[in-house]
């Protein structure tokens, strides 16, 4: 009876422990809701802290520089000053008349060798053989004339001999004494007078001669023919004043020049004799040898061309003979030629490549940045700039502060090193100091050695670029 009283006991009271049960219930959720809630704040806080610490230990690190690189090595550098031209006799002389007419013959055709002495252009004389026959003519009559009056001063001299006894005797008046002696002076005058005017009219006769004789042309030399402005039948214009009409040139083709344009900025390194290798563009498979022979010593351009040229922004040129030894082959005149003149060579030379050579200035500050800071510089001053002379003493101060360096791979950084250079090629450029044969030297790009790279920068050697990305 224990027992079932216990059990009815529980069992009656079970119905009030519901609401207990439901409120307990009830409340449950809130516990898990809030705990929830920190572990979501903890996250996030975790989360920001990672981030916080990825982006300073980003910003203080630095990506490595992608570059290329090449070996400093020891070689013979020649520097080269290369300019282009034609190929022209070193000597041409130009055919022009002094007589004009009309041209009646002209044995030799463009091309043909001729001889020195050998006819060239004959001119219709007809005009200036009458010349020459009207001043023969003169001249006999000038010489009768200076006959005419020799006797005419004789007869004078008789008669003042004459008066003068008689005047010397008292038996003449002192009118006729001098009338007498004025005939003579007169007389004398005459003569001589027509003597002047034989030597005249021979000056005459000597000019026609020679016009007449300029109706023909011989060569002035042995050669060839190496131009043909005018043909038989043609008229020319010429006088003994001004350069008459060109007939044609008479050239010596075995002995065959380059004429070249060198800029003001080679011209200085180019001398006469340098040796020079000639490309022409006719001979595509072969190299020629020349010989600077002539520099010119004033720039293009003659007289106020030469002024006009100095006063503009022109580029500069002065021009260079360059004689081609020994052709072998028939050289044309007007060819296309390029001539690489070898002006300087250093033998056994430590060099880098050209384009690992740059500049820095003062604490590693490119160009760039130096223009940038100097232009900050000049905002701040008062006036809000420069005038031209602040402006040039600041141009030669910036050269004189930058240092020409190249940087040095050691490991996975580079050094920056000062270097003094001397002549370059057309691949490499000789280092006189700062630089040993073997040391692993940034070769590229551009934009590296000349913008990005800082003396301890990390770097990372660049990937070949693929077939495709190099079209």
């Amino acid at each position: 009876m224990h027992a079932s009283l216990t059990l009815h006991s529980n069992a009656t009271s079970s119905p009030p422990s519901g609401p207990a049960v439901s409120a307990s219930a009830s409340s449950g959720p809130a516990p898990r809701k809030s705990r929830a809630a920190w572990y979501l704040l903890g996250g996030l806080l975790l989360l920001g802290g990672g981030g916080t610490a990825a982006y300073f230990r980003s910003k203080g690190s630095t990506k490595p520089v992608a570059v290329t690189t090449d070996v400093a090595v020891v070689k013979t550098i020649t520097q080269i000053v290369t300019a282009s031209g034609k190929i022209q006799p070193e000597v041409e002389v130009k055919i022009s008349t002094e007589a004009a007419g009309e041209i009646i013959e002209m044995p030799f055709p463009e091309g043909s060798r001729v001889r020195k002495g050998d006819l060239l252009v004959r001119i219709k004389p007809d005009i200036y053989q009458a010349q020459v026959d009207q001043q023969e003519a003169n001249l006999v009559a000038a010489k009768a004339s200076s006959v005419q009056a020799r006797a005419q001063m004789a007869k004078a001299q008789e008669d003042f001999k004459r008066a003068e006894d008689l005047f010397a005797k008292k038996l003449i008046s002192d009118s006729d004494f001098t009338a007498s002696r004025t005939a003579l002076e007169v007389a004398q005058a005459t003569y001589e007078n027509a003597l002047a005017q034989i030597k005249r009219t021979e000056g005459s006769l000597s000019q026609a001669r020679d016009q007449l004789s300029k109706t023909v042309i011989y060569s002035p030399m042995d050669g060839t023919i190496s131009a043909q402005n005018s043909e038989v039948g043609e008229r020319v214009v010429g006088t003994g004043s001004f350069a008459g009409t060109e007939i044609m040139r008479v050239a010596n083709l075995a002995a065959m020049e380059l004429r070249v344009r060198v800029n003001e900025n080679d011209i200085v390194n180019v001398k006469v004799g340098d040796r020079a290798v000639i490309s022409i563009d006719a001979y595509p498979a072969r190299k020629f040898s020349g010989t600077v022979s002539e520099i010119s010593s004033s720039a293009q351009g003659g007289g106020a061309a030469s002024q006009l040229a100095a006063m503009s922004d022109d580029v500069t040129n002065f021009l260079v003979k360059i004689r081609v030894n020994d052709p072998g082959v028939q050289l044309r005149p007007g060819m296309s030629a390029t001539a690489d003149i070898e002006t300087q060579t250093v033998e056994n030379v430590i060099a880098v490549p050209i384009q690992s050579v740059t500049v820095r200035a003062t604490g590693g500050l490119t160009t760039e940045e130096l223009q940038k800071k100097a232009a900050k510089d000049a905002e701040n001053k008062s006036g809000g700039g420069l005038d031209a002379a602040a402006e040039k003493r600041e141009a030669r101060r910036t050269r004189e502060i930058l240092a020409k360096v190249v940087f040095i791979k050691t490991g996975d950084k580079v050094r920056q090193q000062n270097v003094e250079v001397g002549i370059a090629d057309t691949t490499h450029i000789e280092v006189k100091s700062g630089v040993k044969p073997g040391d692993v030297v940034v070769a590229g790009s551009y934009a590296a050695i000349s913008r990005q790279l800082k003396d301890g920068m990390s770097v990372t050697i660049a990937k070949p670029a693929k077939e495709g990305e190099k079209r």
